[in-house]
């Protein structure tokens, strides 16, 4: 059953044009009391001062913002804000997960694709019959075996918002990816044929028959070359290389920069590196010969997406497409858009007749997966003598590579979040996202915002040294304080709403941060001079996050006749602890411990509409809809039961999986009890509209708008100067992401998106020649870090509970990945001061840290 004031109509959930329409409040109650725990502490330091409680929140209108529920939800319980292991991981580290690879389909062909060497060319012809009589090939099809197939678009990633759109006029180009490519090839790896064969060897063999003759064409691998006048055109039906373009302003950024008493123009780029998870994409697809309908397993992110998108390309209807989202051996963004493999590998199980299996080598991933991060910004910050920050203007400039696939999702995530935690009243920011011949880029953990907060932090390390300030001093001056929250930046958000800060205390985060830091003994040692040529340094940076992006997630609870509650979302775990976090915040809100709880996500089938697990949006999507079906679940169990005690309801608990009266002479009455007898014959239960027999409930929860989670990092680093090494000596992490529920998945979390910033900021790099060749297609030469390589992290929390959702919770997900790329170059750039070294770009690799020290002029 549907509750109509929590969910969307059921007959089409999805309706977008109700994106912005708030969902129904729940009961006004106790909000959640903010959490005293620091997540670690492994570096001893003087005790913070205690937490601040956050600033009243203006009151919303009761049809925009729901109020909070109580953490610890019915009748004891409390489980939201334990620490509970992860239930997965006894399973998974015994071995007995279930990737798609080891999803066993008997009389299964495997597919290979064969991959253009060119990053332009001209496809003269493609030879396929000496690949046909080769031992056990099945199939081989080229660009003229697909043609009565659609093109591929990621349509919801490049819907731009009404409400965007009508203000901003951004422009959008569509780029259509051809499942296999016929005329042209545009960046070196896109699909040119594919084989099917009894095996992945012989496949591979059939792919070296192939004879496909190329005519090279100009190269483009410069985003900013890709712009200028004359440049060749990847698309001929374009009239030159945007693919996106937006522009904002706030004030009056001129008047603010003529009259500023300092300003500061610096570029900074953001390097090109890639999400490289241990699982490399893959997927399998069967058809039921009995009903036909056709079912794929998939470590997508996004299965709901990937079933219309399979369903649209074959001509069937969606309830004929099943996807199964298997565990997944890290998604991190670049398995939550669609690729031509997930259509051709569905269309060839119809097509063959038998189920076809395709997994994706690790060439492959790093060369023919997204990329992502690249960006140039030409930034200006403009202040008065005392630091205070009156403008800023950055022109940027995106490569999203030969294809537009998700339109403005990262670059309008730059341009929105460049302000950060700061107050800046005046504001120009321009965005272009250029084609070029290499990998497509999409989101990877972050999607946009570690680029904007490199550029961001490092214009205010270069500002405070215009100024002689201490950066940390610069920075506290000109943050956005607590009893101005929610705080309206004069921006447009992603969905096209004032952009607006919900809650959060960013000057205890940089408070807290530089006094886990050690600031003090960093400056004394710097006075002291170098220790054999190692220099120590200091940075911070700080960032905010627009986080539970909508327009809905969806949960479904069920009693089932064993007396276990059956928990089904449309969001699939990607390594975030699911089963065990939302089985907490079901348990509290229906009155069950958790271990009676079974999660399923990324089922199509068990949600049948969904969203997927991208943006930070599952625990405050999935996690809210969790919460308000467990909270009707539990109204409809305590109305049950009352019918079968002949008991008034009011005068019933639920607790532990069991109602009881409160009288303890009085009845009770299990869940097993409840849900497993019938009614008697000829004595059907009696319903009053709303409660019926079933004990179920399905919400469609639709966010009101972002919860906005923030953050301050802090590190000290030794550079040798003589090797260029850099070793982080300390990393201080302070998040807010409102109310936690399992302080040990945030810690997880945190802890994962610091080391994969950490590579990005030291070691990983996508790099292409000229010729359009990607030169680190191994990991012998793209160098991702290891434990080894990341250090122990000191973490810390504010908790500013979120007034957009009942839980008052924030993602956390991305959080971690966000600053370590600005802050390692702060630290960086201070430890290499006596040299006058300014770090504008990484990874700070040692022959980078050699080059800067080689090229730099020592300050007077």
């Amino acid at each position: 059953m549907t509750n109509p004031s929590n969910a969307a109509d059921p007959a089409d959930p999805t309706d977008l044009s109700n994106e912005s329409t708030p969902s129904s409040p729940a009961a006004p109650s106790t909000p959640p009391k903010p959490s005293k725990r620091s997540a670690s502490a492994r570096t001893p330091q003087k005790a913070p001062a205690p937490q601040k409680a956050p600033a009243p929140q203006k009151a919303p209108a009761p049809d925009q913002a729901p109020a909070h529920a109580h953490p610890h939800g019915h009748e004891g319980g409390g489980w939201i804000g334990r620490g509970v292991p992860r239930v997965e991981d006894d399973r998974l580290l015994r071995g007995r997960g279930r990737y798609v690879d080891d999803i066993a389909l008997p009389g299964a062909v495997e597919a290979a694709f064969l991959r253009s060497p060119h990053a332009h060319a001209r496809v003269e012809s493609v030879d396929v019959s000496a690949a046909l009589a080769a031992p056990g090939v099945v199939a081989v099809w080229t660009g003229d075996d697909v043609t009565g197939l659609p093109a591929m678009l990621n349509k919801e990633e490049l819907r731009t918002p009404p409400g965007l759109a009508a203000l901003l006029d951004p422009v959008v180009r569509m780029t259509p990816m051809p499942l296999l490519a016929r005329d042209r090839v545009l960046y070196v790896g896109q699909p040119v044929a594919v084989v099917f064969a009894e095996n992945r060897y012989l496949a591979e063999d059939a792919l070296e028959l192939v004879d496909v003759r190329y005519a090279p064409l100009p190269v483009l691998v410069d985003p900013e070359a890709a712009l200028a006048p004359g440049a060749p055109l990847l698309h001929q039906d374009l009239p030159d290389n945007t693919a996106v373009a937006v522009a904002t302003r706030v004030g009056d950024p001129d008047a603010a920069f003529a009259g500023a008493h300092a300003v500061v123009a610096e570029r900074f780029e953001a390097h090109r590196y890639v999400a490289s998870p241990i699982e490399t994409r893959a997927i399998s697809a069967q058809v039921d010969p009995y009903s036909g309908r056709l079912t794929i397993w998939s470590g997508t992110q996004t299965p709901h997406r990937l079933r219309d998108a399979v369903a649209h390309t074959l001509g069937l209807d969606a309830a004929d497409v099943r996807v199964i989202a298997a565990d997944v051996g890290g998604g991190f963004g670049q398995k939550g858009i669609l690729y031509v493999e997930e259509l051709l590998v569905p269309h060839a199980a119809r097509r063959i007749g038998r189920p076809v299996v395709w997994r994706e080598d690790r060439n492959e991933n790093l060369t023919a997966s997204s990329h992502a991060r690249e960006q140039v910004h030409e930034i200006e910050l403009a202040a008065d003598a005392d630091g205070r920050l009156l403008a800023v203007r950055d022109r940027i400039t995106v490569n999203f590579g030969a294809y537009n696939m998700t339109g403005l999702v990262v670059p309008y995530n730059s341009l929105c979040h460049l302000l950060g935690p700061y107050r800046i009243p005046n504001v120009d920011i321009d965005v272009t996202g250029t084609l070029t011949n290499t990998a497509f880029a999409t989101p990877y953990r972050g999607a946009g915002r570690p680029e904007t907060v490199f550029a961001m932090e490092r214009a205010m390390d270069r500002l405070a040294a215009r100024l002689g300030i201490a950066p940390e001093e610069l920075r506290a001056r000109n943050l956005v304080r607590p009893e101005e929250m929610p705080y309206e930046t004069g921006l447009v958000d992603r969905s096209g709403r004032p952009q607006s800060y919900d809650s959060g205390d960013y000057p205890e985060l940089l408070r807290r941060a530089v006094a886990r830091s050690g600031v003090e003994d960093v400056r004394a040692r710097q006075r002291e001079g170098a220790r054999e040529g190692r220099h120590v340094g200091i940075g911070f940076a700080m960032y905010i996050e627009a986080t539970g992006l909508g327009p809905f997630e969806t949960a479904r609870v069920d009693v089932l006749p064993s007396g276990r509650v059956r928990l089904a979302i449309g969001a699939p775990s990607q390594g975030q602890g699911h089963r065990t976090s939302m089985a907490q915040i079901a348990a509290d809100a229906i009155g069950v411990p958790p271990d009676v709880i079974d999660v399923v996500g990324g089922d199509t089938d068990a949600t049948p509409f969904g969203v997927g697990t991208i943006a930070s949006r599952a625990l405050v999507n999935a996690g809210n809809a969790t919460h308000r079906a467990g909270r009707l679940l539990h109204e409809k169990i305590v109305d049950a039961a009352a019918r079968r005690l002949d008991t008034p309801a009011g005068e019933l608990v639920l607790a532990d999986g069991v109602v009881a009266a409160k009288d303890p002479d009085g009845p009770s009455i299990t869940l097993a009890e409840l849900a497993g007898r019938a009614p008697l014959p000829g004595t059907p239960e009696p319903t009053d509209g709303r409660h019926g027999t079933e004990l179920s409930e399905t919400v469609h929860f639709r966010p009101p708008g972002f919860a906005v989670a923030g953050g301050a990092h802090a590190a000290v680093v030794e550079v040798d100067e003589h090797t260029g090494e850099v070793t982080i000596l300390h990393y201080v992490v302070v998040h807010d992401a409102g109310v936690i529920v399992n302080p040990l998945i945030a810690e997880g979390q945190i802890t994962g998106g610091v080391a994969q910033g950490i590579g990005g900021a030291l070691y990983e790099e996508m790099v292409y020649g000229p010729d359009g060749q990607p030169r680190t297609g191994t990991y012998m030469d793209y160098l991702v870090p290891t434990s080894s390589e990341i250090p122990d992290l000191d973490l810390d929390e504010i908790v500013t509970p979120s007034p957009m959702n009942d839980l008052g919770v924030k993602g956390l997900g991305e959080g971690g990945a966000i600053a370590p790329q600005a802050v390692l170059a702060g630290a960086v750039e201070d430890a290499l001061r006596p040299f006058g070294v300014v770090v504008r770009r990484g990874p700070l690799s040692p022959s980078r840290i050699r080059d800067l020290i080689r090229t730099a002029t020592a300050p007077a």
